[in-house]
């Protein structure tokens, strides 16, 4: 995670576009914009880039797991959206979160990103419920566009690693008293 960038590049603009469109882009924008930066160590891009897409390059937040298990407890269809370039459902198999979630809608794989709504349409279809009945919980702005698709919103900070992010706020809405 971490801050977008203050400046990306012109050289490096289409494939900032279209990173989470297309594997290519995203390793080529990520990896250029680790080129930026002088750490005068050969091939340093191309081994943080690499690091990224291990489980171990990632830190889930404290509160995910219990807060899918309740969920999963409660009989609540959980779906992961996700504006990335590659497949993150190894990082949830590492993490034994994989069993907590009915679907994953990736936009490389959809060809969408968010706040476009089809996206999140997708994602509904794909669990087999009703936009109006559904709650994206999210951490960055681009969630709130499944307030087009007829989806209720939660856009929670992102916090710090290892620490909590507030999601367990997710039991207090989505389940019944």
């Amino acid at each position: 995670g971490g801050p977008l960038p203050a400046r990306v590049p012109p050289r490096l603009a289409e494939l900032w576009a279209d990173r989470d469109l297309y594997p290519h882009a995203h390793r080529g924008a990520y990896t250029g914009l680790a080129e930026t930066v002088d750490a005068g160590i050969e091939g340093f891009a191309d081994a943080l880039y690499e690091r990224l897409l291990t489980a171990d390059g990632w830190l889930p937040y404290p509160d995910t797991a219990p807060t899918l298990t309740a969920l999963r407890d409660a009989g609540v269809r959980v779906a992961v959206v996700s504006n990335i370039g590659f497949d993150l459902r190894p990082h949830f198999d590492a993490w034994g979160l994989t069993g907590l979630v009915d679907a994953f809608v990736l936009s490389y794989e959809v060809g969408r990103c968010k706040p476009d709504p089809s996206i999140f349409w997708r994602a509904c279809g794909m669990l087999g419920v009703d936009p109006e009945q559904t709650l994206m919980v999210g951490d960055t702005p681009a969630d709130a566009g499944a307030v087009a698709a007829g989806c209720a919103v939660l856009v929670l900070p992102a916090a710090d690693p290892g620490r909590d992010n507030g999601l367990g706020a997710v039991l207090d809405l989505a389940l019944p008293a």
